[in-house]
């Protein structure tokens, strides 16, 4: 079996493991999570057995590297963010009220959503990830959800006040 060029992989996967790291780690580490992931991907991938699943195996990475973000963030000063443009404002609060409701949740929360409803893993690989069994990933999964809902319903009644 021929292994598909990592420069695919990318392209195919790109999308789902910046979801996973914007979820795990926030839409301003995210990019970071990212770039991250995919060197470390790069380096290991010829030694990726054939037929390994390579969304999984990028979720891993992903989670990983968004979490040393997270953990790197902490240790340096905040830098002053530049003000994003007027006409992005509207989508920017829309993204910093998913990611402050995503905030509230708890770890294993928010894990859940990020490897089942962003990166589209199945219950029984979020479990293996996170620890634990399927029935309590799925808990986890449908908890944060109803949770997220929850909050944003909350937020957008807030807005129309």
């Amino acid at each position: 079996m021929e292994r598909e060029p990592f420069d695919a992989v990318v392209q195919r996967c790109g999308p789902m493991v910046l979801r996973v790291c914007w979820a795990v780690a926030g839409p301003d580490l995210a990019e970071d999570a990212w770039s991250e992931t995919f060197l470390a991907a790069l380096r290991a991938y010829p030694e990726l057995p054939a037929g390994s699943n390579v969304e999984a195996w990028l979720v891993t990475i992903a989670r990983n590297k968004a979490i040393d973000q997270l953990r790197a963030q902490s240790r340096r000063p905040a830098p002053t963010e530049r003000l994003p443009e007027p006409a992005r404002w509207e989508e920017r609060d829309a993204q910093l009220d998913l990611w402050d409701a995503l905030k509230r949740l708890t770890p294993r929360q928010r894990e859940a959503v990020a490897l089942h409803y962003l990166a589209g893993l199945p219950y029984a690989e979020v479990a293996r990830l996170v620890g634990g069994n399927p029935a309590a990933a799925r808990r986890a999964g449908a908890d944060a959800i109803a949770s997220l809902r929850s909050m944003l319903a909350l937020a957008k009644e807030d807005e129309s006040r």
